[in-house]
């Protein structure tokens, strides 16, 4: 009787366990960077713009700013005048500036190997991203060489662009 009970706590234990694991990559994989994101300055702390980011049927994801909040001095229609090629002078605002993200093979949460706009000073970076706090926020790295050396700005998901 009691190897009976072992065995049973045993089957249960290892059910429990197999559950848990099934319930936390099925919400991994419900994990989406898709959606609206307001991007925080690093250096000031207050909100720079907001950003949609969506992804490919090919689970390739990108970025396009949606709306700015202007410096001092700006407006809504401000332009990148440090960027190169198709993008200089054009406006900020309807700009992809996050291209070719591919989900990552050892970590659901995140998205490797893409690359990363700059409209203040022009400059492209390799960037990564990862979604935190339950897909809530959003860690951006933007990169040269090795992500060692770079800088993660975090996101915070807008669920309501009206109060955004």
């Amino acid at each position: 009787m009691r190897k009976l009970n072992l065995f049973l706590v045993a089957i249960a234990v290892f059910f429990m366990q197999s559950t848990a694991f099934a319930a936390s990559d099925s919400q991994a994989a419900a994990l989406t960077p898709a959606g609206f994101w307001k991007t925080i300055d690093d250096v000031t702390g207050k909100p720079k713009a907001i950003v949609q980011l969506w992804e490919t049927p090919d689970k390739i994801v990108f970025g396009r700013v949606l709306k700015i909040f202007p410096r001092p001095g700006h407006d809504q229609n401000e332009v990148c005048v440090a960027c190169d090629g198709d993008k200089h002078n054009k406006r900020v605002v309807g700009m992809v500036i996050l291209e070719n993200l591919k989900q990552s093979t050892d970590d659901r949460a995140s998205w490797t190997g893409g690359k990363i706009l700059d409209p203040k000073n022009g400059k492209t970076y390799q960037s990564n991203i990862r979604l935190v706090d339950n897909g809530r926020k959003l860690d951006v790295k933007g990169y040269i060489g090795t992500p060692l050396f770079g800088r993660t700005q975090t996101w915070v998901r807008v669920a309501d662009l009206e109060k955004a």
